[in-house]
């Protein structure tokens, strides 16, 4: 089964992770294991308090095919856990390293964007927050999760395919990616009208 990690924070953004874990998990064959910088509880933005028993040191021991990286508005402020290391070793073994909105900023300070196509919540977003980031030259503009060298990201607003994005880059069949865009993308067809 391959093995999925999911970096949750203080203030972890609700809609950022349930793609990929709820249906990964629950019809997509993925292993979710949920890890935080300090065991314990953490609270949503919307308020969800979920307890959460593994730290980052389960990583090196479960060895996951991926480290998903969740935002939140902690990841722009001074308290931003650093997870550099941990994200740099994850890559270097050959996982995965997925960002979304504000986890975004943890895979710039981690350098993992400066060679790589990526997206985000906007360039400026990754300049602001992340002083070590010098990818803006392979920084694509698009509402769509970007996957380049087992690198993928998304801005906050495209939970769907950024789940797409994370499962292709894990070689799950092609037709269950699809499956699940089709699925989930089916109120936003063309020719779709909202009941009156």
């Amino acid at each position: 089964m391959t093995k999925v990690a999911v970096l949750l924070t203080q203030g972890f953004a609700d809609w950022e992770y349930g793609v990929l874990c709820g249906l990964g998990q629950g019809y997509f064959g993925l292993e979710i294991r949920f890890v935080t910088p300090v065991p314990g509880e953490v609270t949503s933005m919307g308020g969800l308090m979920a307890r959460v028993v593994d730290g980052l040191d389960l990583l090196e021991a479960w060895a996951p095919d991926a480290l998903v990286v969740i935002g939140g508005t902690i990841w722009e402020r001074p308290e931003a856990p650093d997870v550099v290391d941990v994200l740099r070793a994850a890559h270097q073994r050959g996982a995965v390293v997925a960002g979304i909105c504000g986890g975004t900023l943890a895979l710039a300070r981690a350098g993992l964007l400066n060679a790589v196509r990526h997206t985000s919540n906007d360039a400026a977003f990754l300049g602001t927050h992340a002083d070590s980031y010098a990818g803006s030259a392979t920084y694509l503009e698009q509402p769509t999760a970007v996957s380049d060298g087992r690198v993928v990201t998304a801005a906050g607003t495209a939970p769907v395919s950024f789940a797409a994005e994370v499962m292709a880059a894990l070689d799950v069949p092609a037709e269950t990616v699809h499956q699940l865009k089709s699925m989930l993308g089916g109120e936003h067809r063309p020719g779709h009208r909202d009941a009156a």
